[in-house]
């Protein structure tokens, strides 16, 4: 996986409580970026979940999460979490996540967070809507990274 690989990055900047006793990120932190991130992506593509949620009562389950270390990251260490839509099938979205040092091509880990739509009141899956399925793979003009 490289840099190139996304046209969308999140920054961090890690904390001291996110660190453990070897003074790297604590793994379960991972998965808090990588969420972070996904939920930055879908406002910068325009797309309220929350509101989208209330108003329709679908949302998305998370029903998998992957996180592959590469290499350390530590306290103060300023880094960028990649995401793009790796596919989209009838009623799941599947996130490819990158960690990489703040405008480098160093990868520091790699992710993949699976998501499937479903009716709240049912608990069944839902077809992802054109609009959604549109909006998901449309690459607008970002600003860069704060």
């Amino acid at each position: 996986m490289k840099r190139s690989d996304f046209w969308f990055f999140f920054p961090f900047r890690v904390r001291y409580s996110e660190v453990d006793g070897q003074s790297v990120v604590f793994n379960a932190h991972y998965l808090t970026y990588y969420d972070t991130a996904i939920t930055e992506y879908f406002r910068a593509i325009g797309v309220d979940v929350v509101a989208d949620a209330k108003t329709t009562g679908i949302d998305f389950h998370t029903v998998k999460s992957l996180v592959e270390y590469k290499a350390p990251i530590v306290f103060d260490q300023r880094i960028e979490v990649g995401v793009r839509v790796a596919h989209i099938g009838r009623s799941s979205v599947v996130f490819a996540l990158g960690v990489f040092d703040e405008g480098e091509e160093a990868l520091y880990a790699t992710g993949e967070i699976v998501w499937v739509y479903t009716d709240q009141r049912t608990r069944k899956t839902v077809e992802v809507d054109a609009r959604l399925r549109e909006r998901l793979t449309a690459r607008p003009q970002l600003a860069p990274a704060q």
